[in-house]
């Protein structure tokens, strides 16, 4: 990415950077404008659903919504290539314009019925298909931006950004529902969701956003992605360092739930606290990444992680006992996930190229998603058959084999390929 990049200001200390270096609270606009809507809908809409009179087999549909999210690769290409309102500029032209009609979507359902889930589920498919061509305009926009110096702090920015939209657009919402009912609470995310939008009109897509010399659109494809040099390793880490966690993830509630942890408990591990300790472990994994390198720190999280389902499934054999270490184990995967989130997000802008920045971000993104869905698919008949204490032996053996991969993938690329920007 090189020459296209802003100059790296040569500033002592993060917190001088923050103040000096634009593009971080852009990041944190752009992030925080896709993470309250998607959180709305992940976490806020079905409770209230059902407390609106849904049926648990209607609910239970809504997780179809995670389709664009896996599928959004296919259309990245089409990003890449034109603008859907040029004089915005090419990524600002689709990113305000699909942050407008997901706000005006999220307006809309403050008029339909909790309960009439057919309806609902019509205008929540059309935020979420927005929302994942805003995604893949904002990634663009962030790959071109972001340099080998900045990445790290620039994916803690979009890692804290999530956090906080757990927070707005998941547990906020969940609280004002029960204070003031269904739509006034849908129409307060609406506002709030447009609120980081303001970040837009700060990006600046001059120069450093033309394509490089000679370059053509007929170049920008999926196909582009598998013709660049490490792009099959590349590939093989996205679909492996976090193969595990879908199989932890899609059984730890529920896990939690059958040792008697109470489900206020529950709630909070899971809400407000990890969306704390996101800010955190975003914070802290941009300071390792800094100090030890990216490579060094994918395999030390990925240790860790490893660490952490150990724990899971020592307690499920009842060798180290007790709700407090399945939920020390809980908190602490959090905790490693948001770090985990800065270091492969790092990783995989690092692997994308100029001519391509949100193609190649988003078919990494997407093959990681696909991988952790087919985990949290499985997880339960996993648990069903064979009992929690294998799910999590199992799960703690694929860790151990994705980190020993990634260990081989990154001596196999070049040493500076995880941290220096790849050639278009």
């Amino acid at each position: 990415m090189g020459s296209s990049k802003v100059a790296v200001l040569d500033l002592s200390g993060t917190g001088a950077a923050l103040l000096k270096n634009k593009i971080y609270p852009i990041l944190g606009g752009l992030y925080l404008a896709q993470g309250i809507p998607t959180y709305l809908l992940l976490v806020a809409l079905p409770p209230m659903m059902r407390e609106g009179g849904a049926s648990r087999t209607a609910i239970g549909l809504f997780s179809l919504l995670m389709l664009p999210l896996v599928l959004k690769f296919a259309v990245a290409p089409f990003v890449d290539r034109f603008a859907l309102v040029p004089f915005l500029g090419h990524r600002r032209g689709w990113i305000i314009p699909t942050q407008l009609l997901v706000s005006l979507g999220i307006a809309v359902m403050a008029f339909v019925e909790p309960h009439q889930t057919g309806t609902l589920f019509v205008v929540a498919l059309f935020i979420t298909l927005l929302s994942s061509v805003q995604d893949i305009a904002t990634d663009g926009f962030a790959v071109r931006r972001l340099t080998a110096q900045t990445r790290a702090l620039g994916n803690a920015i979009q890692a804290g950004a999530v956090a906080l939209g757990v927070i707005i657009g998941g547990t906020s919402a969940l609280v004002l529902y029960s204070k003031i009912g269904w739509t006034a609470t849908i129409l307060t995310v609406a506002a709030l969701s447009l609120l980081p939008l303001i970040a837009a009109f700060w990006m600046d897509e001059a120069a450093p956003l033309e394509r490089p010399k000679g370059e053509t659109k007929a170049r920008i494809g999926l196909l582009q992605f598998f013709r660049r040099p490490n792009a099959w390793l590349i590939l093989a880490f996205a679909l492996s360092y976090r193969a595990s966690e879908g199989l932890v993830r899609g059984m730890e509630g529920t896990y939690l739930v059958d040792i008697k942890v109470p489900t206020e408990w529950i709630g909070y591990v899971s809400g407000a606290a990890a969306a704390t300790a996101g800010l955190l472990g975003a914070a802290v994994a941009a300071l390792i990444i800094r100090k030890a390198g990216l490579p060094a720190t994918l395999i030390l999280l990925g240790g860790l992680r490893s660490l952490c389902f150990l724990a899971f499934a020592l307690n499920a054999f009842g060798i180290w006992p007790g709700i407090a270490v399945a939920l020390s184990a809980s908190a602490f995967q959090t905790f490693i996930r948001y770090m985990e989130l800065v270091a492969i997000y790092s990783f995989f802008m690092a692997s994308s190229s100029d001519s391509q920045p949100g193609t190649d971000f988003t078919l990494l993104s997407c093959a990681e998603l696909v991988i952790y869905l087919i985990g949290a698919s499985v997880a339960g008949y996993v648990a069903d058959k064979l009992g929690f204490p294998a799910l999590f032996t199992i799960s703690t053996l694929i860790s151990v084999l994705g980190v020993g991969l990634s260990v081989w993938i990154l001596g196999k690329m070049k040493p500076d390929a995880a941290a220096a920007p790849a050639a278009g």
